[in-house]
């Protein structure tokens, strides 16, 4: 669903040509159909996935045989938490005007492709899951690290609040976490028994751990202990700022005898793995009490032996993952999530400006963002802001 070059009108963009190598190259801007808008980017965040995608440990873009089809072959545009203002709107389009400003969901599914009949997923409030599913930034359609993407109408939420660029892009990871804790509510309501969750074991203060502190906090109003653990001392500070009971070093304190002195040697119900780290599965047969809820939300893990998993196996807990911000439609077309996930910071119950600590100005930024700058100690968040 992807539009078509319109010859003469040319844009820049960031594109990755092989692992580790972005150039910043004027290729045709779209066209769009008439259901469609065209966006005039004005930020992207990046993310996880992103440095995945452009250190070679992950390449989503695939043929019809799942096999990844190279970089060399199929250049990529990355970028996928996108945000910007309406430049043009399809002749069918009424409820999108120019300078509109807008988020966008990413992904295509039988709504956005406009199928008369929906997928059974789609149907079902899982439209990540969609049989047809495609996203721009990672499945090798087109992202938001260039001056302008096409996309459906339907995918484009208008913001309503004076929210800045960099701040309206973080609806995209907040929305993944929104859907996160959906997956994990059907899974406890799948339960013969609900038990209350008293402790919480987040494993991460990235984006997404530092999100899923707020959001368990100030919207699912939770308010038993909250542990959260990362070896970045900044990262550990934002998580006591959100609301977590005890911020834990793993690399200078042992993290399962810090849980079991707060949990009475119990183990906490709920741990959520947002690091992206092997060696939390290492320690998670004595970070978690027996039957407690697993969330496996990071991704990576490499080096793993997947003989960890027989301990933790032993414990029975109800393990849960996600990926994406689907969860079904609005009455309009819109994504559900997406929209819940824009309400959230515009009535600023959920605070995104303090995990922004770097801004860029130029696709030829990129590179070094990926590749240096993510690494660093002082690094949390960073956004394209053009």
């Amino acid at each position: 669903m992807s539009a078509a070059p319109v010859t003469g009108h040319m844009m820049k963009a960031s594109v990755l040509c092989d692992v580790h190598r972005l150039e910043v190259r004027d290729i045709p801007r779209p066209v769009i159909s008439p259901y469609e808008v065209l966006i005039r980017v004005a930020a992207v965040g990046l993310c996880g996935t992103d440095v995945h995608i452009f250190a070679g440990h992950a390449n989503y873009n695939t043929n019809e045989y799942g096999q990844p089809i190279p970089l060399a072959l199929q250049p990529q545009i990355l970028g996928h938490e996108i945000t910007g203002a309406v430049e043009q709107v399809g002749s069918a389009v009424s409820d999108l005007r120019e300078g509109d400003r807008v988020v966008i969901d990413q992904g295509l599914n039988c709504v956005s492709r406009r199928r008369e009949v929906l997928c059974e997923y789609c149907r079902t409030e899982n439209s990540h899951q969609c049989e047809f599913y495609r996203e721009h930034g990672i499945t090798g359609l087109p992202g938001g690290l260039a001056e302008f993407i096409a996309a459906p109408a339907v995918n484009a939420i208008k913001i309503n609040a004076s929210l800045e660029a960099s701040t309206a892009a973080l609806v995209e990871p907040l929305g993944c976490i929104i859907h996160s804790s959906d997956m994990v509510a059907k899974a406890r309501a799948r339960e013969s028994e609900q038990r209350r969750v008293r402790s919480v074991l987040i494993c991460g203060a990235g984006p997404a751990g530092l999100l899923f502190t707020q959001y368990l906090r100030h919207v699912l109003r939770y308010e038993g202990l909250l542990f959260v653990s990362d070896p970045n001392e900044r990262k550990r500070q934002l998580a006591k700022t959100f609301g977590a009971d005890e911020a834990i070093d793993p690399a200078g304190a042992d993290l399962v005898e810090v849980v079991h002195e707060h949990t009475g040697g119990k183990g906490v119900e709920y741990l959520i793995e947002a690091s992206g780290s092997g060696e939390v599965f290492r320690s998670m047969p004595g970070l978690i009490c027996k039957q407690a809820v697993v969330l496996l939300y990071g991704h990576g893990h490499a080096g793993t032996d997947l003989s960890v998993l027989s301990s933790i196996l032993f414990k029975e807990p109800a393990l849960a993952s996600s990926v994406g911000a689907s969860g079904g439609f609005e009455s309009d077309g819109r994504p559900a999530v997406y929209r819940r996930a824009l309400n959230l910071i515009e009535q600023k119950r959920i605070d995104v400006v303090p995990l922004i600590t770097h801004r860029y100005t130029s696709f030829g930024d990129v590179e070094k963002a990926l590749s240096t700058d993510i690494h660093t100690d002082d690094y949390v968040k960073g956004v394209v802001v053009l």
